[in-house]
């Protein structure tokens, strides 16, 4: 196997990714903005500040062509809203059998490297991230905590990820599996409706000129408001999968199975309760006498226009009414004068079929 792994991405999860592999003897490169802000020697801690791996990296750079080179493995590790700009910056460098891995995979990661695709690349996509990493010192040291006990990644084309579920499985010490096709991926409802509706109804009172005495813990104070409109958008989610039947999605599981939460108070106390969450605060800013909203953080430019906007958009495809999934994103429109970024007939698909087509 190949042993040089590239990182693009020097936050969170893209320092996490990194040590692991280094630890695991991969010669790493990293891709990043400020590659002079990276040491060579990289380490991962748990809650407590025990050092639980630590790896070098051969190098950090802001040369994509620099980056690529020698690598067959590649990991995209940066908010939805960079994906395009990202694969165009790598298909000049992209050979046949690259590998091409987005964690997580939401986000309208097939379509934004559908190019890098046809010129000989396998894209994959895990569904969720292994553990919830923080930074502790940039280009340094990353903490991490709620390791998955399981990973599920997919492929496009479709089954084409066997080696990388290998890899995952080797360097994580986690059991990685690989789905029947990436709507698997596209259709988890992690962030696109985790985040989305605790926005909206954490911010629902939200105009300008309207100050916040503080900066919410976004799990620990989570409310039953915001887990009523979860389940909603959860379910809604759950009846257009039930009109695809002919696609293999049986690995998307609803929110109220994964949380072993069926209504709104036993969600609120389990997703309060979540170790992992602890200390999170809300993508808020501090402005002349408290706190407003940050609408230029990723929970909202990556999560409403490239997470719950793509679910609305096979929502539509498929030809299914999702009102509460609508009323969110329209509050977001409108709240921030935005446009709708993501259209999935710019990828030509436009029906049921279209969607068969597209993931198989």
């Amino acid at each position: 196997m190949n042993q040089k792994i590239l990182i693009i991405g020097g936050g969170n999860i893209g320092t996490e990714f990194a040590c692991e592999f280094a630890a695991a003897g991969y010669e790493v490169n990293i891709y990043t903005s400020r590659p002079e802000r990276f040491r060579k020697q990289l380490s991962i801690v748990d809650s407590e500040g025990t050092v639980l791996r630590e790896g070098t990296i051969a190098m950090a750079t802001d040369d994509i062509s620099l980056a690529m080179a020698g690598c067959l493995f590649i990991f995209v590790i940066v908010p939805a809203f960079m994906f395009a700009s990202v694969a165009q910056k790598m298909l000049p460098y992209i050979e046949e059998g690259m590998q091409i891995g987005v964690i997580p995979g939401t986000g309208g990661a097939e379509f934004a490297f559908a190019d890098c695709v046809r010129a000989g690349a396998v894209l994959f996509g895990l569904q969720r991230v292994p553990s919830i990493a923080r930074l502790n010192e940039y280009g340094s040291q990353v903490c991490i905590e709620g390791r998955k006990k399981e990973l599920f990644l997919a492929s496009v084309p479709a089954g084409r990820a066997q080696e990388a579920a290998m890899l995952m499985e080797s360097v994580f010490r986690t059991k990685c599996t690989l789905l029947p096709n990436y709507l698997n991926v596209t259709l988890t409802p992690s962030n696109p409706i985790l985040h989305t509706t605790r926005l909206r109804t954490m911010f629902g009172d939200y105009r300008e000129g309207v100050i916040y005495d503080h900066n919410f813990l976004f799990y620990e104070e989570w409310t039953d408001e915001s887990s009523q409109l979860l389940l909603k958008c959860d379910q809604e989610l759950e009846h257009m999968i039930e009109i695809m039947k002919e696609m293999d999605l049986t690995h998307v599981v609803p929110l109220r199975i994964y949380y072993e939460s069926p209504d709104a108070p036993a969600m609120t106390a389990k997703i309060r309760s979540i170790k992992a969450f602890h200390g999170l605060r809300s993508p808020m800013k501090e402005s002349e006498g408290g706190w407003v909203p940050d609408f230029d953080s990723r929970y909202f430019t990556a999560d409403f226009s490239y997470g719950l906007a793509i679910l609305i958009e096979i929502a539509h495809a498929v030809g299914r009414a999702v009102p509460c999934m609508e009323e969110t994103m329209n509050w977001y429109l409108d709240l921030t004068g935005r446009e709708r970024t993501f259209l999935l007939s710019d990828a030509g698909v436009h029906d049921l079929k279209d969607i068969y087509k597209f993931y198989r």
